[in-house]
């Protein structure tokens, strides 16, 4: 079964379990961008106005312009495909007709926009008016909700095949932390350990899990650009600082989101030094304390907690940002977070964590007149609760 087969079955079921009578993505010249939900639920792109629909009685139809039909009738993936040529409006109104009983007084037609997840955000304000246009005079004219509780859903609860190519994602991922490890040394700088990275994804034909001029994020030392920063080309590498690196790769539609540390010894050093033991120590027991709390039906500021509180009780400041969020098409995949109740996180904190999600467990600290030390894995969420998808890293290697 394909991915896009997988997916549109998920979908279907979703959907019947929704308050939505039918569920429509809403999209035209995909070629830059388009909706966020596409590549699940079709493969390719579509040119005109197009809307593709599923049925809570399971019917998936897909009303397409008439040069965009000939792949989706290859697919057999829609129980029907509808091509036109002057304009959309009446096959979406015949659509809709046959999906929705003509008993349903009050039909909910769930669209792809949402306040709270960008991911499930994808339906432009332009196509929202022109839809709404569309459906004016009809009795459909009210009938539009959001689709985010399904959209969330099908990005979140990741299918066999997804995880699989998750996990290739991220043993290319690993691959290139041990060539990291080979290549940083004294004297190098932050951005020469960035292009060689890059270097080696172009080589390999990975994509890049966030923004290209961002990944990986290189630190070096106390001076160096903190959060999203860009690498330095005058930080060079040096004895006693902290090499931090936030890598991301895409591989086969899927992504990886992994940070890794390494101290450098003075001369005649053999052994972490005494504050980054401790450090390191802190990071890793409040990612073990958040992986302990990570299962089926807590919500995610809940996990959150547990680490933010291991962390402090080792005597360190709370981190800024969330302890997790969801990895899947990209390193930020939307949906819910492991992360606290801040207003900025809308109600993504409060989502019951479900079985089959993917997330990252992160966290660090600042370790004075050496760096920052952070840490970030990869699990799955089990029925009991969670399944390491990465090598934990339990030690802090020392890089000479």
């Amino acid at each position: 079964m394909s991915l896009t087969a997988e997916k549109l079955q998920q979908a279907t079921q979703l959907v019947a379990l929704s308050e939505a009578d039918v569920w429509l993505t809403f999209v035209r010249e995909t070629i830059e961008g388009g909706d966020p939900v596409l590549p699940l639920i079709l493969e390719g792109g579509l040119t005109w106005q197009s809307a593709l629909l599923i049925g809570r009685n399971g019917r998936r139809v897909a009303i397409v312009g008439s040069y965009d039909a000939g792949p989706l009738l290859a697919s057999d993936e829609w129980d029907e495909v509808i091509p036109y040529v002057h304009s959309i409006r009446e096959p979406l109104i015949h659509a809709l007709d046959t999906l929705i009983p003509v008993e349903q007084t009050a039909p909910r037609i769930a669209i792809n926009y949402s306040v709270n997840d960008v991911k499930a955000d994808g339906l432009s304000y332009g196509l929202y008016l022109l839809l709404t246009s569309y459906l004016q005079g009809t009795r459909y004219a009210d009938s539009l909700i959001s689709a985010e509780e399904i959209v969330m859903a099908l990005r979140g609860l990741k299918t066999p095949l997804e995880i699989a190519r998750i996990q290739k994602a991220i043993a290319a991922t690993e691959q290139l932390f041990a060539e990291i490890a080979d290549f940083a040394r004294p004297g190098r700088t932050e951005y020469e350990v960035y292009a060689h990275v890059q270097h080696r994804m172009h080589e390999r034909g990975l994509g890049f899990a966030w923004d290209q001029t961002g990944d990986p994020i290189v630190n070096s030392g106390p001076d160096s650009m903190p959060g999203h920063g860009v690498p330095s080309r005058q930080i060079a590498i040096a004895p006693g600082h902290i090499l931090h690196v936030d890598l991301g790769v895409t591989l086969d539609g899927y992504s990886s989101d992994i940070q890794r540390c390494w101290y450098v010894p003075h001369p005649g050093e053999n052994t972490l030094p005494e504050d980054v033991q401790r450090a390191f120590e802190a990071v890793t027991g409040a990612i073990s304390a958040g992986a302990a709390a990570l299962r089926p039906g807590v919500a995610g500021w809940q996990v959150d907690a547990v680490a933010r509180h291991a962390l402090v009780q080792a005597g360190y400041p709370e981190y800024l940002h969330a302890f997790g969020h969801q990895v899947g098409r990209m390193a930020h995949d939307g949906g819910a977070i492991l992360g606290p109740r801040w207003e900025r996180y809308g109600r993504t904190p409060v989502i019951p964590v479900r079985a089959s999600e993917v997330y990252t467990l992160e966290l660090g600290v600042n370790v004075p007149g050496r760096g920052y030390l952070g840490i970030e894995e990869m699990v799955e969420v089990t029925e009991n609760g969670c399944r390491w998808l990465t090598t934990r890293q339990m030690e802090l290697p020392l890089l000479r």
